[in-house]
């Protein structure tokens, strides 16, 4: 196939999947909030379950169900059969994937939550199928044209059933109340745990704050811009104030023969970007980025109580 050609049938898949997307609004009913309501409320773990492409659906939204607030885990439909059972108890409840609705692999789960009364959810597109009526509540979807030109190969279904499977998702995060910081518990690890911890928990504070009072004479600011290795120092007024700073750029743009005997307000850069104790390192550095600084002090009612360099940032994101 020429370039023209691929890109031409690129765009054809994204048409189609789009154009199955798009009728899911209708699923989006009373079924959709009774297991949203039913997820909230179970007291155990959120069971996910799948076979074949569709498991690979279920595993992903059990990772993003359990990153959000609602502890969840995938259990294979063939390991299930095999001893799995065992890990889902009565607290628990099950939410199945399948596209078709009629996997003989999912029969034992289906069975095992009919005899134990567990609730079982499910997403599919048959509602005639196996799942979709012994479950107590079921989301249709209709059924989509996949983008295999055979039709046969799943892709818009499954492009479909990850949407529904987020929507869930992220409904409960919102009903819990989730938070950017607690995504800092689940995923300490990665860079999104890092870009998620705020300045005050790797500030400089106290004797490490490069500060001056905005009356103090440039040859004594000088000395303490070396001493402190920020590359600034932050200018404060008679009451603890920060008015301002002077970086290394303020330092070359007064540059003369008198400077040392110039006071620090007549040299300070005026109103600095400033950041609190709560803003997180990814937004910290989205600042420094975006205004082309290198430090940034932080500070609660007007008065600074750290500062951090870019560096700081960067090691902890690297």
């Amino acid at each position: 196939m020429k370039k023209d050609q691929i890109i031409k049938e690129a765009k054809k898949v994204l048409k189609i999947e789009i154009d199955g997307a798009k009728t899911l609004t209708s699923s989006f009913n009373n079924s959709f909030f009774n297991i949203v309501n039913t997820i909230f409320n179970t007291k155990g773990l959120i069971v996910v379950t799948g076979i074949g492409k569709s498991g690979h659906i279920a595993n992903k939204i059990a990772a993003t169900l359990s990153s959000t607030g609602t502890p969840s885990h995938f259990v294979h439909p063939s390991e299930a059969s095999h001893g799995d059972l065992g890990s889902i108890t009565k607290n628990d409840c099950i939410l199945a994937f399948s596209n078709s609705g009629q996997s003989n692999e999912l029969n034992d789960i289906i069975n095992y939550a009919k005899r134990f009364g567990i609730p079982l959810l499910s997403v599919s597109s048959n509602k005639k199928g196996l799942l979709s009526k012994n479950s107590d509540f079921s989301i249709v979807f209709k059924k989509p044209i996949e983008a295999c030109p055979l039709n046969l190969a799943p892709t818009s279904s499954t492009t479909m059933s990850l949407i529904i499977g987020d929507a869930i998702a992220i409904t409960l995060l919102k009903m819990r109340g989730f938070k950017k910081s607690n995504f800092v518990k689940f995923h300490p690890g990665g860079n999104l745990g890092k870009d998620l911890v705020k300045l005050s928990e790797i500030m400089h504070d106290k004797s490490e704050l490069p500060l001056v009072d905005e009356n103090e004479l440039m040859a004594k600011v000088l000395i303490l811009i070396s001493e402190k290795s920020f590359g600034c120092v932050g200018v404060i007024n008679n009451k603890k104030n920060l008015v301002g700073v002077i970086t290394d750029g303020d330092l070359r743009r007064n540059m003369d023969s008198n400077i040392i005997n110039k006071k620090a307000k007549l040299v300070m850069t005026h109103k600095p970007y400033l950041a609190s104790k709560d803003t997180l390192v990814a937004e910290a550095l989205n600042i420094m980025n975006t205004k082309k600084i290198t430090s940034l002090f932080i500070c609660k009612n007007e008065k600074p109580i750290g500062i951090v360099h870019i560096h700081d940032l960067l090691r902890l994101s690297s």
